[in-house]
């Protein structure tokens, strides 16, 4: 399972320009699943994200998680984390975990994410084709891979 979070100002995402999730402060989460993934992995990556301290406290050092911060989360399911471009010049996606599964994995996430932190998670819509718009903030972008 593999993560990048983007600390922001504010996020949405969209599928056919119709806005499903936005958010304010807090963390865009793009999710991907490779094979052999599995609920222990879900579980971890959730409860990882929950205590990363990546917001700023009254000293302006990185020491807040998002809950510390009352920040808002989006998570946006992305298979593309696990492109393989070792050959030629179009990524593989061999790696990626099948859809089906990947859905139920990407579900059971964001419901840890939900159950951990007692927040409304904001998603995209898995397996649609979504535009997500952000405003990062600082740049602070985190890779978490498990």
């Amino acid at each position: 399972m593999k993560v990048i979070i983007q600390r922001v100002k504010e996020a949405s995402v969209s599928v056919e320009t119709k806005i499903i999730g936005k958010i304010k402060q807090g963390m865009l989460i793009l999710v991907g699943f490779k094979e052999n993934d599995d609920l222990e992995n879900v579980k971890k990556m959730a409860l990882k994200i929950s205590l990363l301290r990546i917001f700023a406290d009254a000293n302006n050092k990185m020491n807040l998680n998002i809950k510390e911060f009352k920040g808002q989360l989006l998570s946006v399911s992305q298979f593309t984390l696990y492109a393989d471009t070792e050959k030629g010049n179009r990524p593989s996606f061999v790696n990626s975990l099948e859809k089906e599964q990947a859905n139920i994995l990407f579900l059971a996430f964001n419901q840890e994410l939900e159950n951990i932190l007692r927040l409304k998670i904001e998603t995209g819509s898995f397996g649609a084709n979504m535009e997500v718009s952000l405003i990062n903030d600082g740049p602070v972008t985190i890779i978490l891979e498990n």
